[in-house]
């Protein structure tokens, strides 16, 4: 084996876990899809059935699992706080907690935005306010501890630092979104700086890490561009802009399809689809009547994309599928709103933000709504997760754990 391919592949080990394990922001490759789940083809009347439920603070944080560890992160008063639970029965092991002195920028939620991030056993904890924290996953124990918004310059963005970093290997990369440090790689075990590059401001968009042709990329959204570093040193590998200046966001994962590239936003940027290679990308199409997403990312089954075209906040959402090969909407029922979207199983699993849980057929032809249930009454933002036949979900109040399995809840 050459040793070239040796920390693409740390890097896999590190990033994706086990077997049914969520261990990072939207599961094990970024892309919303749990390949090992198994689900039920309906729910009872009742909805699926509740496993457990306990408070939660502030934040848009959702859960992040592996193996028999779950871990929370949200804010109580002027401390962001990590729990380390028993994914079956929600009761916590260990807690950490580091003070920050975040207070919010447009929306007035002062929690973190970042889903804990599992790499091996450690856990990388990333706050509002630029506060990163790593500890050992068996016991919290510190590790090391940053705050890189004031170690690089870094201003806070609309929404405080909300862009999940990535490990790659034996380094954590992050949108930073310095002068000269747009990009940022740390060492994992120690938090030294390893290298910096760009000056691309910040995202709320988790970077992606991919091996085309024996070229290893790790794959950001910015503020306004599209670029691939090589996780060893830095170097930009190709770049594209996408983004628009002035009050936007882009916030979706990009999302890998083979040999190419789907990224989207709203506030009028919308969609591109490029393919790439070692070292360029070349835009296939671009259009904003297409899917374009606010913050929600896209799941593809058979080819297809599904996902979450227009605002939250103004106008209207829709759920969409569409044809990134050929950039056509195939179906968008009138009305559904917004939420994020997990695939498992030849299903679609999709938290709405209006606290319904809907369980549909992912089919190109026309929308198959299989079951739905109402887990909350409030505002559902934070991404849910998915681990060995259990639904993690929060409101602005609440963490639940519920049971969408087949079979009885284990």
């Amino acid at each position: 084996m050459s040793l070239a391919v040796l920390p693409a592949l740390l890097g896999l080990l590190l990033s994706t876990g086990a077997a049914g394990d969520w261990p990072q922001i939207l599961g094990p490759q970024r892309d919303g899809v749990a390949e090992e789940e198994t689900l039920a083809d309906a729910w009872p009347a009742g909805g699926p059935p509740e496993l457990w439920q306990r408070d939660v603070g502030e934040g848009f944080a959702g859960v992040a699992v592996a193996g028999n560890t779950a871990v929370l992160f949200h804010r109580l008063c002027a401390w962001l706080l990590s729990q380390v639970l028993d994914p079956a029965t929600g009761q916590a092991r260990w807690k950490i907690e580091f003070p920050t002195s975040y207070r919010g920028g447009v929306s007035p939620d002062t929690g973190p935005r970042c889903v804990p991030l599992i790499a091996g056993q450690r856990v990388i904890l990333f706050g509002p306010g630029g506060e990163m924290q790593c500890a050992e996953l068996a016991t919290g124990k510190k590790s090391w501890y940053r705050n890189l918004l004031e170690d690089f310059n870094a201003p806070e963005g609309y929404f405080g630092a909300g862009s999940t970093p990535i490990v790659d290997g034996d380094k954590v990369l992050v949108n930073v979104g310095a002068r000269g440090a747009g990009i940022v790689a740390l060492s994992l075990d120690d938090g030294s700086t390893l290298w910096k590059s760009t000056d691309d401001a910040a995202s709320y968009s988790s970077p992606v890490a991919t091996t085309r042709d024996a070229v290893r990329h790790v794959i950001f959204v910015t503020r306004l561009n599209v670029v691939s570093v090589d996780p060893a040193t830095g170097k930009v590998r190709f770049q594209f802009p996408f983004g628009a200046r002035g009050p936007t966001v882009n916030a979706a994962n990009p999302l890998l399809l083979g040999d190419h590239l789907f990224v989207s936003s709203s506030y009028g940027v919308g969609a591109k689809y490029a393919k790439f290679g070692a070292d360029d990308a070349t835009l296939v199409w671009d259009s904003d009547d297409v899917m374009s997403s606010q913050y929600t990312t896209c799941v593809e089954h058979g080819g297809y994309l599904y996902g979450i075209d227009g605002r939250q906040d103004v106008g209207v959402a829709r759920l969409r599928c569409i044809d990134p090969r050929r950039g056509t909407v195939l179906w968008a029922p009138e009305g559904f709103g917004t939420g994020t979207l997990i695939r498992a199983d030849d299903k679609l699993l999709i938290m709405k933000t209006d606290g319904e849980l809907v369980l549909a057929e992912p089919s190109h032809q026309q929308f198959r709504p299989l079951s739905n249930a109402r887990l909350f009454v409030t505002t559902t933002q934070a991404l849910p997760a998915l681990s060995e036949g259990r639904f993690f979900a929060r409101d602005t109040k609440t963490l639940k754990c519920v049971w969408v399995g087949a079979g009885s809840p284990q």
